[in-house]
């Protein structure tokens, strides 16, 4: 199956499952659900159809994989939507909290010699807005090396490489207290619930 006979709906799957699978291993049924905001039930007849055509394969009990073919047709995806948030931040200066759930709607449009030209107008970017690296038109990404805030040690200086969640309402908060990608932070305090950084002389609980 190519990229261009999936509907909208199974390429924001294979999208969410890729996320997913690169942070936590495999998508759980339920984290599907609420990354794509849909009921459970809904996600299970999806994969259903997924399955069927090579794409995911289930584990009983645990969740769902990639297949080597739904991995690249994910990344296409991926790659389809981080260049057009660039596009609109770069571009026509969207706000990088908006600029995600608009890149959904846009992606669906952008045809590969598109992406190309439109690579090129933007500098070839190695990364989103939001710091997620942009796979290549051969479907190679090359993911930075990083930690998440949780794991990180008191009183030492980091620097934000990339903010997972892309919520606006999340963003919008993030961005008023100077939490970017290429920001540079200094952990004041951390606790099992929340972490106090410093930046530009301010604190601020995250």
């Amino acid at each position: 199956m190519a990229t261009a006979e999936l509907s909208q709906e199974a390429e924001e799957y294979l999208e969410a499952i890729y996320k997913l699978q690169s942070r936590k291993g495999i998508a759980r049924t339920t984290e599907l659900a609420e990354e794509l905001n849909v009921v459970p039930g809904s996600v299970t007849n999806t994969l259903t159809h997924l399955e069927k055509h090579g794409l995911v394969k289930r584990e009983p009990y645990r969740g769902v994989k990639l297949t080597r073919k739904g991995e690249k047709i994910a990344l296409t995806i991926i790659r389809k939507h981080r260049l057009a948030e660039r596009l609109l931040t770069d571009i026509l200066e969207v706000d990088w909290s908006e600029v995600h759930e608009k890149a959904c709607k846009l992606e669906h449009a952008l045809t590969e010699d598109l992406l190309q030209l439109l690579e090129k107008r933007l500098g070839y970017p190695k990364v989103c807005p939001h710091g997620n690296p942009i796979p290549s038109h051969k479907g190679e990404i090359e993911e930075v090396e990083c930690k998440p805030l949780t794991s990180v040690i008191d009183k030492q200086p980091y620097i934000i490489v990339k903010v997972i969640d892309e919520q606006k309402t999340k963003l919008t908060k993030l961005a008023r207290k100077g939490v970017k990608p290429n920001t540079s932070i200094h952990i004041v305090k951390k606790t099992p619930k929340k972490v106090i950084v410093c930046i530009n002389g301010k604190e601020h609980t995250l």
